[in-house]
């Protein structure tokens, strides 16, 4: 007796309404999705803030960074009787770096 032939059916033959495109417009889904997009903006406006107000501090730092090194360059200045970048010979000073072929080296 021969077998009866049968259809396999696996995994894609299950029929499924993903893929459908739904008529009718729901519109509370509209009303939804206008809620998160104002959500999502107000966030961002507070992360915006956040950050321009960051942004103030630092270059409020740099500011006060430049002040302090400019008071203590000119601290330097009147000490020595001469400009603080160059020595009493007018050379450049020393900054214990050695220059050579094998890269650099630091003296301590």
């Amino acid at each position: 007796m021969a077998i009866p032939k049968r259809n396999i059916r696996g995994v894609q033959n299950i029929r499924t309404i993903s893929g459908r495109v739904d008529q009718s417009f729901h519109p509370y889904r509209a009303y939804l999705k206008i809620g998160c997009l104002e959500m999502e903006k107000a966030r961002r406006g507070a992360e915006r803030a956040s950050a321009t107000h960051r942004v103030k501090l630092i270059d409020e730092r740099f500011r006060e960074i430049e002040a302090e090194k400019a008071a203590l360059l000119q601290n330097l200045g009147e000490r020595n009787g001469g400009t603080p970048t160059t020595d009493a010979k007018g050379a450049e000073p020393k900054t214990g770096l050695r220059r050579g072929k094998g890269g650099f080296k630091i003296r301590y």
